[in-house]
């Protein structure tokens, strides 16, 4: 990524706080680390752990391993030492960096940029449904993504893209590479904190932001009603809750709905601006390069230069594990998970439309719905919520069949502090339980 003498060595690359880097200082403090890294051993081939949050020295360490032909294995800094070990052990890798490095440097001369066949990072899905799986992505698979996303929201020369979300997640890894690849700033958030996203909105410093339907509820609690330089702000992370998107509308900011997984290197489906109010909940069009159909069982299938190799199955598509349906317009929604599809009693109940009709309900936050274990339906619909204020379940049953069909009310609600979620955003609904209850012999 050399550009000392390039016309936009001297454009800001990353802001963290008071810290900027130009792409000059970017291209330099990157080759620097590569050389440490290159001291401890790292080459060709090897992988690099870095357990660290959004923030500059994690973006230079992204860009210096694969100068050294290394692979970057990003992992969540809030992992217990056990768990880190452990992933960083099933990665192969050769280090686990905490820290910006220091110390000793090797005498190599660090490549200028990525080979592009070659492995460039290797994630961990968020493992929403179970233990999380390696996905190995390349640099043309970041850039086909990258590339894809330009050709829909347009790239602008001084275009500052919010980074909030985990970088050890697609969502968040996403925008430190495709902001590198347009040449415009990526503003680097450690964590998501609603006061300080909400001003950096308000403020006009960003102009794009990445976020989960969890976040939007926070900026609206905190208050912020306008972001004067926002050009869109994607919702990724699952279905989007009605409400999120009204909210929006009602305040005039860009939300737009987006679809993408860890194995497509960030987004392949996702709503225009303008058209995202009309078609409120649609995940978007399909990406420019992206192929994208249902198979018979109603599974999302795609395929592109984004989609990691390892991932495609014999058919040669991926295969999302995600259901859902392209209308006549050509437009993706997604009506959830196919392991959240419920059989009760011989009928199949979507999860994500139960949830929609108990988040219908003036005191419902959040919704989860899972199928759970009943003797007389085989699996029972089992709701969990989060509550603005006190609902019996007695109330939010009658609520959901004036919505729903009478198989697809919920047998029981359960009201809970929070629902359980990874650090991306989406419901853990394998971490969803309902105690078992002691039934009388027949």
């Amino acid at each position: 990524m050399s550009t000392r003498s390039s016309p936009r060595g001297e454009r800001i690359a990353l802001v963290e706080g008071g810290r900027r880097l130009s792409y000059a200082e970017l291209d330099a403090a990157s080759a620097l680390t590569a050389r440490r890294l290159a001291a401890r051993g790292v080459g060709p081939g090897d992988r690099v752990a870095a357990a660290m949050p959004a923030c500059v020295d994690f973006a230079v360490l992204l860009h210096a391993a694969p100068r050294l032909g290394a692979v970057l294995v990003p992992l969540s800094p809030r992992l217990g030492a056990a768990d880190r070990d452990r992933l960083a052990d099933a990665a192969g890798a050769r280090v686990v960096i905490e820290a910006p490095l220091d110390g000793d440097e090797a005498d190599v001369v660090p490549r200028s940029g990525p080979a592009p066949a070659a492995p460039h990072t290797l994630l961990f899905t968020s493992g929403t449904t179970g233990e999380p799986k390696p996905v190995l992505l390349t640099w043309e698979n970041h850039r086909a993504s990258a590339l894809a996303s330009a050709a829909n929201l347009g790239v602008e020369p001084d275009d500052r893209w919010l980074c909030c979300l985990p970088v050890h997640h697609v969502g968040g890894l996403a925008i430190l590479l495709r902001s590198a690849i347009y040449g415009t700033t990526a503003v680097l958030h450690p964590a998501f904190d609603a006061a300080a996203v909400a001003e950096s909105l308000i403020s006009g410093e960003a102009t794009l932001v990445s976020l989960v339907s969890t976040m939007v509820r926070r900026l609206a609690e905190e208050g912020m009603t306008q972001a004067p330089a926002l050009r869109a702000a994607l919702l990724g992370g699952g279905p989007v809750p009605r409400e999120v998107l009204e909210w929006g509308a009602a305040h005039g900011l860009p939300l737009v709905q987006t679809y993408g997984l860890t194995e497509t290197a960030s987004q392949v489906a996702t709503a225009r601006v303008e058209e995202a109010l009309e078609r409120r909940g649609a995940a978007g069009r399909p990406l420019s390069g992206v192929e994208l159909r249902t198979g018979d069982d109603g599974e999302v299938l795609v395929r592109g230069p984004m989609v990691a190799a390892g991932a495609l199955a014999a058919d040669g598509w991926l295969h999302t594990g995600d259901r859902g349906r392209l209308d006549a317009d050509g437009l993706l929604w997604i009506d959830g998970r196919m392991d959240d599809l419920i059989v009760t009693g011989g009928e199949n109940v979507a999860a994500a439309e139960v949830e929609e009709a108990l988040l219908a309900h003036p005191a419902v936050v959040e919704a989860a719905v899972i199928g759970s274990e009943d003797l007389e339906w085989g699996r029972a619909v089992t709701a969990f919520v989060v509550l603005a204020r006190p609902a019996s379940e007695a109330e939010l049953i009658t609520h959901c069949r004036g919505r729903l069909a009478a198989f697809k009310v919920p047998k029981s609600v359960t009201a809970v502090p929070e629902l359980p979620r990874t650090e991306s955003g989406k419901v853990r609904r394998v971490a969803l339980t309902v105690p078992q209850v002691e039934r009388p012999p027949l």
